[in-house]
């Protein structure tokens, strides 16, 4: 009797802090073109914009937020495609051009000229993305789990390890590849049983058709369709200017670790690589208590 009354205090505390982070933030729309892109805030300061992957939403930065919100104010957004965000249909809306103009028009939006932006997964590319072409709006630079885009190139150019990995994408790119797809199957990754519910409402809100857009927009192919040849790394590289933190999971098996090679021959600042062991693709769920202290330290010292 006594175990089960302690479980049960456990399972109340665990989930009325889900529920809790839900009813503290405050809900936004940025417009990009007409395209509403929603993003939730909690706390004052500094801005902190986090941009999450696939398949994911806005709450997977719930244990972040918690933390960073005591000194800066933190947007998390809802990808185009996802959530509460608005859907636009045809490959062509998922380009990395929108995405990046989608976090420029929060960063306005919520009232800043630039802001530290964190990414994950889609949301980690397109964190670099933003780094690349649009510096001026990129104060501090956090990426977790994506390798940088010349890195990947490189590693689905000639890791074979990565190419097998990496087969999902492909999966992904085919036409109608969406119908095998549902809610409920797009949360077998979600490990927290007290969230689950708020994903399998999010992506019934969601467009699968539209997450899969990415990787038909956007994913690096590991061979060109007409020629056969390889793909190679771009001639001209656009260095990320400002301080950067990496964060990968040391089990993670859909970004393998080599892609996180040279990284810093393409960061002309201050570059800070960490890797967690016995965390996967997640790390931000994974590893959440270690991944949380890593940024809010490696923010106060760059």
């Amino acid at each position: 009797m006594k175990k089960l009354f302690v479980l049960l205090i456990i399972f109340y505390q665990c989930n009325n802090y889900a529920q809790n982070i839900i009813d503290q933030v405050s809900h936004h729309y940025a417009i990009n073109e007409g395209v509403k892109i929603h993003f939730v805030t909690l706390g004052e300061g500094p801005l902190i914009v986090m941009i999450h992957g696939f398949p994911d939403f806005w709450y997977t930065w719930r244990n972040q937020m918690k933390e960073l919100s005591k000194n800066y104010k933190v947007a998390a957004i809802d990808l185009r495609g996802y959530n509460k965000s608005d859907k636009p249909e045809g490959v062509q809306n998922y380009a990395m051009r929108y995405l990046i103009r989608d976090v420029v028009s929060v960063i306005k939006k919520a009232g800043y000229e630039k802001a530290i932006i964190v990414g994950h997964d889609w949301g980690g590319a397109i964190a670099w993305a933003v780094a690349q072409y649009v510096p001026k709006v990129v104060d501090k630079l956090v990426v977790l789990s994506t390798p940088h885009p010349q890195g990947l190139i490189r590693e689905l150019a000639n890791n074979k390890e990565q190419q097998k990995n990496s087969g999902y994408a492909k999966e992904y790119q085919k036409k109608n590849s969406y119908k095998n797809l549902t809610p409920d199957s797009l949360t077998n990754w979600v490990k927290d049983k007290f969230a689950k519910p708020y994903y399998i409402e999010a992506f019934k809100n969601s467009s699968i058709e539209g997450m899969l857009n990415y990787y038909k927009a956007s994913f690096p192919k590991q061979t060109d369709d007409k020629s056969g040849k390889k793909i190679t790394q771009q001639k001209k590289i656009i260095m990320v200017q400002c301080p950067t933190l990496a964060i990968f999971g040391k089990e993670d098996k859909a970004l393998l670790p080599a892609g996180w090679n040279d990284t810093w021959n393409w960061i002309d600042n201050n570059f800070t690589l960490v890797a967690v062991p016995k965390a996967g693709h997640f790390i931000q769920q994974d590893a959440s208590e270690y991944v949380t202290k890593k940024i809010v330290s490696w923010l106060k010292n760059n």
